[in-house]
């Protein structure tokens, strides 16, 4: 199958099948999503592939739907064209390859693998299959990246020195038990990596590589890395990283989920004239510069399955190839390879009360991952007690397929 599909006719308007792989949790969302561009005449639901159909209720507003948990017979069965595949992090790559053998394309939720042998092994399959894989990160369809390449390509913030992302999220214990993978580096031999830096935050990670214009794997030269975790679990809840890029930007990231106060998280583009805070959850921009009055402007978004469609029937870029996410799946490599995160002793953190059960706190933390962003240093770097993490570094890239 060619790699775009362009149609004219009634093929151009024909809606796109599509079947949808984890149907549950965060599939809620997709499901939500391909009803809304159903209506708009794009996709229609083809089948839902879960471990257990999906009964009236959770499948409302779509009718005609096959199900079952053959996801290689459903597509064939369905003649779906694109597979929405969100499901854990594990299976990614499997069912990516099952799914591009029938000939589907896919959307897959990010991150796309927990490793770079498996991002390899994935777009090699898509290669050779001739399908095109779009992966979910959907700050990467805001039209403010737009904005903020022709701001910095003008010289509005002068020589740009380094791009800072923070996230201070809050989640319940409960989120970590919400799966068997939940909370877990490796399950039962697997790699996982589900880590804040990695899964819940990815997208301050994407987002600032986007910028900073390193998307492949060899655009990356080095991970510096600091894990923690106040929670329970095996990955990590609290992080920071400095990317290094092979055309010498840096990136800095300090993340967690064990905020006092769940606040926005934000990319900031630092130059010598200015910079540029750009809230990607909201598609809004903040311009600073000396003696100016700040300027804040909002931004529109491309849907990602819509754009997916449009490539299939108009030859439209994509906005999110597989291979354009090959320097952050470098970043989830070298988290993946980096010594276990820090356990932070109890009095480091406290229990509070949260929406479904008790939370952990890190009393200062949203502070600090504002000054990391700010100042981009990584926690150990701003004289933080508990900051003492053994780094783990990766350096060096390995381009692979991406």
């Amino acid at each position: 199958m060619a790699d775009a599909v362009k149609e004219d006719g009634a093929g151009a308007s024909r809606p796109v099948p599509v079947v949808l792989a984890g149907a549950r949790g965060h599939g809620r969302w997709h499901l939500r999503n391909i009803r809304r561009l159903g209506e708009q005449g794009l996709v229609t639901l083809a089948g839902v592939c879960d471990v257990s159909p999906l009964d009236e209720e959770e499948l409302a507003g779509h009718s005609g739907v096959a199900q079952s948990d053959d996801l290689a017979r459903l597509v064939e069965h369905t003649a779906a064209e694109v597979v929405v595949i969100c499901t854990p992090i594990h299976t990614h790559a499997e069912l990516g390859l099952i799914a591009a053998r029938t000939g589907a394309h896919l959307l897959l939720e990010k991150p796309p693998t927990p490793s770079s042998a498996a991002f390899e092994q994935l777009a090699g399959g898509l290669a050779a299959a001739g399908t095109v894989c779009q992966v979910g990160f959907q700050s990467l369809g805001s039209h403010a990246l737009g904005r903020i390449a022709e701001l910095i390509g003008a010289g509005a913030i002068g020589t740009v020195s380094g791009i800072g992302a923070a996230g201070a999220w809050v989640r319940d214990e409960s989120y970590w038990r919400r799966a068997a993978w939940g909370g877990n580096r490796r399950l039962d031999g697997r790699d996982v990596v589900d880590g804040v830096l990695t899964n819940p935050l990815a997208h301050a990670v994407a987002t600032s590589l986007r910028i900073e214009g390193a998307e492949r794997a060899e655009d990356i030269a080095a991970v510096d890395l600091e894990l923690y975790r106040a929670n329970d679990i095996a990955a990590d809840d609290t992080s920071c990283a400095r990317i290094t890029t092979t055309a010498g930007g840096q990136v800095v990231a300090a993340v967690t989920l064990c905020a006092e106060r769940p606040g926005e998280p934000y990319v900031v583009v630092h130059g010598d004239a200015g910079r540029i805070t750009f809230w990607y959850k909201a598609d809004r921009l903040l311009l600073e510069r000396a003696g100016e009055q700040p300027q804040v402007s909002e931004h529109g978004r491309t849907d990602l399955l819509a754009n997916l469609v449009a490539h299939l029937r108009e030859g439209v870029p994509l906005l999110v190839p597989l291979a354009r996410t090959g320097a952050f799946t470098r970043v989830v490599e070298a988290v993946r390879t980096a010594p276990d995160p820090l356990a932070l002793p109890p009095d480091v953190w406290r229990s509070e009360p949260g929406d479904s059960g008790p939370r952990r706190v890190i009393p200062g933390i949203d502070g600090l991952t504002a000054r990391g962003a700010a100042e981009l240093a990584l926690y150990s770097e701003l004289a933080v007690d508990w900051a003492r993490y053994p780094r783990g570094r990766l350096r060096g890239a390995d381009p692979g397929p991406a």
